[in-house]
């Protein structure tokens, strides 16, 4: 048995999730698209650098879907994931995740997008584990900024870290963002999944592998 670490966006999926999922819940509620503006800022701070991605994050999520009600959000979670998992997914992330899962791994699925519906996907996908940013609830109803760290670049590495001590064995992952090539290095078998030709020349350096997957 050992760990087999999957990224979703790009890596599992086809697309990023982040703005269909959005998207979709702002299409049953076409009014709280004038609440989008509040976001702006965030927007303004991260295109300064005075803010990080998980700022406009939270900030578009408080204001697309903030007030909403855990029992709402989740019935829109579970349809959003099911037809992500069946329609969205690589042929090549199945195959990979299945040939995992017959050697007895335990699947991981680690995203920095918010588990309103990652934890969903997840367990569509079949994976045991799942780790992604969390969001803040106020009681019932979505507050909507994080709760946690955006788990992205340093914070999967981190992540990383901590499943390498309570998880034994051979360790494998897979990534597609440049940001990705840090955690991918800390295991025996890192794979970089249609990286770009820049994220592919620092992959090779760094001694992982660059699979295309379709």
């Amino acid at each position: 048995m050992g760990l087999a670490v999957f990224d979703l966006d790009g890596t599992v999926t086809r697309h990023n999730t982040f703005a269909p999922y959005l998207l979709g819940a702002l299409l049953r509620r076409p009014w709280r698209v004038l609440r989008l503006p509040a976001a702006l800022p965030a927007a303004v701070g991260l295109g300064l650098g005075l803010c990080g991605r998980g700022a406009l994050k939270g900030a578009l999520m408080r204001a697309a879907l903030g007030g909403i009600t855990r029992t709402e959000l989740a019935a829109w979670s579970e349809r959003f994931a099911t037809r992500w998992a069946a329609q969205q997914t690589f042929a090549s992330a199945s195959a990979a995740i299945q040939a995992h899962a017959r050697a007895g791994d335990h699947l991981v699925l680690m995203s920095a997008s918010p588990d309103l519906y990652v934890r969903a996907v997840g367990r569509a996908l079949g994976f045991h584990e799942i780790i992604c940013t969390e969001v803040r609830w106020h009681g019932e109803r979505l507050d909507g900024r994080l709760s946690t760290a955006n788990c992205r670049g340093e914070e999967k590495v981190r992540r990383l870290r901590q499943l390498r001590k309570r998880v034994p064995g051979a360790a494998s992952a897979y990534g597609n963002s440049i940001t990705d090539i840090a955690h991918l290095a800390l295991v025996e078998h890192g794979v970089l999944v249609n990286g770009t030709g820049r994220a592919r020349r620092i992959a090779r350096r760094t001694g992982l592998t660059c699979e295309r997957w379709r």
